[in-house]
């Protein structure tokens, strides 16, 4: 039990630290993101201000690691994810945004 609330206290900080990091990268605006949300079609689209790769990482509430890929498009299937609240990273270059996913 009390290794369920480690897990949970980590995830909360990793997620307010990644806010926090977020907003000094991310001036004039939000420079990456993605809709809809929630997510009812299995595909989200991820927008961006360049062409460059994505990396997309995708944690349940317990912080484990549910997908990780790169992506050169704007599309990213995730219908193998079953419905839930997520916690979405998406990198590229220098900058990064966390946001709330939720899946339907």
């Amino acid at each position: 039990m009390a290794k369920k609330y480690f897990y949970i206290t980590f995830f909360l900080c990793l997620f307010t630290f990644s806010g926090f990091a977020q907003e000094g990268k991310q001036q004039g605006g939000d420079a990456l993101g993605f809709y809809p949300n929630p997510v009812s079609n299995g595909k989200i689209y991820i927008t961006s201000k360049s062409n460059l790769d994505k990396e997309v990482t995708i944690f349940d509430v317990l912080g484990k690691k549910v997908l990780q890929t790169t992506v050169s498009t704007k599309e990213l299937n995730i219908a193998s994810i079953p419905p839930g609240v997520y916690v979405i990273k998406i990198t590229e270059g220098d900058a990064t945004a966390t946001r709330k996913l939720i899946v339907r």
